[in-house]
């Protein structure tokens, strides 16, 4: 068996093919326009083939066989992959791949629709953003949840999307390294957003590791991919791998977003740092953020 064989997906899915691509071309025609570092390229590249591994190659078999297979892949999707493409601050070039008129004409109405606006101010609210991404965590390892979820094609690809999605939103969330405003969140919230989804990912992973029973008898029904590994082993691995790795994983975005916090404040950037200039100067600032006026000027007309 040859890396083409493993390439080649357990079931086909054009949705998978379809997004890869957009996404692909998109970054490929946005880096000859915008400034992307080698670093950040590779970051890309390496979080966007990830994901299509984890979605659309032979090891999709073992996912759906093994529990800590499973695991590993929800690893991918929800950590690693989403990970590494925000962290290549791809904004930008992806914007700068879709053809001008269509951004005229379709993206950025599309994003300046009320409805638009207020479901994103909704999704990646902090505590909002925090509870999708660690309660699909918990969502998705329900016993009768995942019971189906294994069994059922569909629901099967709504769960690994659903978490592909949320992982995207919440490292962009998270990873970004501006100030606020622009950015959404200021840096230190950005730390304790993701430092507040450690706790639980730890809580539920110990649970699975030291749980006395199996509680995910779907994959002895259906068989397992290796048979030498006994159905309480492989729920061990799969517990740590949700305790160790994907804890670790946010306690890595959390240094990162501290560092952007560590970075700004060295800066001056932060919104409550900014030094005002002598209230004489052109372009000075009050403590209230409002432009100062020369001493020259004319006063406001009284009433």
């Amino acid at each position: 068996m040859n890396l083409l064989y493993w390439l080649d997906p357990w079931e086909f899915s054009p949705t998978v093919i379809v997004a890869v691509l957009i996404a692909a071309v998109l970054f490929t025609r946005g880096v000859r326009k915008a400034r992307v570092s080698f670093a950040r390229q590779l970051s890309f590249w390496f979080g966007l083939a990830a994901l299509y591994v984890a979605l659309h190659t032979r090891l999709d078999y073992f996912f759906e066989h093994e529990f800590f297979m499973h695991r590993a892949q929800h690893l991918v999707l929800h950590h690693l992959g989403p990970f590494f493409i925000a962290l290549s601050y791809p904004g930008a070039a992806l914007r700068a791949g879709i053809p001008f008129r269509w951004r005229q004409r379709l993206v950025r109405p599309a994003l300046n629709a009320r409805a638009v606006r207020a479901v994103l101010d909704v999704l990646l609210h902090p505590v909002v953003a925090v509870l999708l991404f660690v309660g699909l965590i918990y969502f998705w390892l329900l016993s009768p949840i995942h019971f189906i979820a294994m069994l059922d094609w569909r629901v099967y690809r709504v769960m690994n999307w659903s978490m592909v999605i949320d992982g995207l939103m919440f490292w962009w969330l998270v990873l970004d390294s501006r100030p606020a405003p622009p950015a959404r969140l200021s840096p230190g919230r950005r730390v304790l957003v993701v430092v507040a989804a450690i706790p639980p990912q730890i809580v539920l992973g110990a649970f699975i590791f030291f749980s006395a029973r199996e509680l995910y008898p779907v994959y002895s029904i259906c068989g397992r991919a290796f048979t030498w590994l006994s159905p309480m082993r492989d729920q061990q691995i799969g517990g740590l791998l949700l305790w160790i790795p994907g804890s670790m994983m946010s306690v890595i975005g959390a240094v990162l977003a501290l560092r952007h916090l560590m970075r700004l404040s060295a800066r001056a950037r932060l919104r409550d740092e900014r030094i005002p200039a002598p209230a004489g100067l052109p372009g000075a600032t009050n403590p209230e953020g409002e432009m100062a006026t020369h001493s020259g000027s004319i006063p406001a007309r009284q009433s």
